[in-house]
């Protein structure tokens, strides 16, 4: 079959054929619909080899991190899903028995830093396998086409929503910088959730039209000076991150959720705010993901992609680091 991998560290990935996998006891075979593009995909072609063998990588593998399809085979005694039954992949690996995950912390369980896309093999392929029903997201009526974004893009803001949700007070005013593929989807959920006034910032002229398509009750071009409830950073620069901090009021909210490497460079000291929270993470939960393709179902989000062939992975690869796309690139391969 073919597939999109990463071949040795530090280099690029290329298209190249694998043997498809086949199912062992308990585990499921997935037909692979439509998969997104991260931008945590282009990061993994510098990642040096001591860092991914920290982290228990092992080269190579599929990338590709939201997947969805059909049930293509079980493997004996494999249950709880049909053939032919779409379905999206839960890309982090858990152990599903630690402190972390019955508590329903699977986002930080100590397994979770190789997953499905990084260092294990991943959506951009034809198949994938899976280890089990822990691994899949029931789909519905989606199609699995464009559903994978739901699982991590979606995911990822709805977990950073539901983490800020204590500090923003009714009628208050929440900021999500970078409103790419995660920061709208992260506007949609605060107008879903919250009684909150909403405003975007990006650069882009686009992005800021679809912001306020989707419910930003505005759009600026950088973060306003005003006392905000909360800020939510999906891009993590250092200016974006001193703005963040800067505009939220006593007892408000900072998450850094963007991966752009930035540090806050003042001083701590008077420069947080007071009584406040500041916070990051990486990933979601499986409940989270299982909550945003509820919302997806009952319409009340929209999940926009740009679709790309298969032969055209590497175009979209490029548009995806020219920040040339407004919502989620995937890749169909059905």
């Amino acid at each position: 079959m073919r597939a999109y991998r990463m071949t040795g560290w530090g280099e690029p990935p290329r298209t190249t054929t694998v043997p498809a996998p086949s199912p062992g006891p308990g585990q499921i075979l997935i037909r692979v619909a439509g998969c997104g593009l991260c931008r945590s995909d282009l990061t993994m072609r510098q990642i040096p080899q001591a860092a991914g063998a920290t982290m228990g990588w092992q080269m190579p593998f599929t990338l590709g991190h939201e997947t969805a399809g059909w049930v293509a085979a079980l493997g004996t005694g494999a249950t709880g899903v049909a053939v032919g039954e779409a379905v999206a992949l839960v890309s982090p690996t858990s152990c599903g028995t630690c402190d972390f995950c019955v508590r329903g912390r699977d986002s930080d369980c100590a397994s979770g830093r190789t997953g499905r896309g990084y260092g294990r093999d991943g959506g951009l392929a034809s198949f994938v396998l899976v280890s089990g029903r822990r691994d899949l997201l029931k789909l519905g009526d989606l199609d699995p086409r464009t559903a994978g974004p739901l699982t991590d893009a979606g995911a990822t803001a709805y977990h950073a929503v539901r983490r800020a949700l204590p500090r923003i007070s009714a009628g208050g005013t929440v900021v999500v910088i970078g409103a790419g593929g995660l920061g709208a989807f992260a506007v949609q959920f605060l107008r879903a959730l919250t009684a909150a006034s909403v405003i975007a910032v990006d650069p882009l002229p686009a992005r800021r039209a679809y912001a306020t398509s989707v419910g930003a009750h505005a759009a600026e071009e950088s973060a306003p000076r005003l006392a905000a409830d909360a800020v939510l950073d999906f891009a993590g620069t250092d200016e974006t991150i001193a703005a963040g901090v800067a505009a939220v009021r006593p007892g408000g909210a900072y998450g850094l959720i963007g991966s752009a490497g930035g540090t806050l460079r003042r001083p701590w000291f008077g420069n947080l705010p007071r009584d406040g929270e500041v916070f990051t993470f990486q990933g979601s939960t499986i409940a989270d993901a299982r909550e945003v393709i509820a919302l997806a179902r009952a319409g009340l989000i929209r999940n926009e992609v740009e679709e790309f062939g298969f032969e055209e992975i590497d175009t979209a690869y490029d548009r995806l680091a020219a920040g040339a796309l407004t919502g989620r690139a995937v890749i169909t391969l059905s």
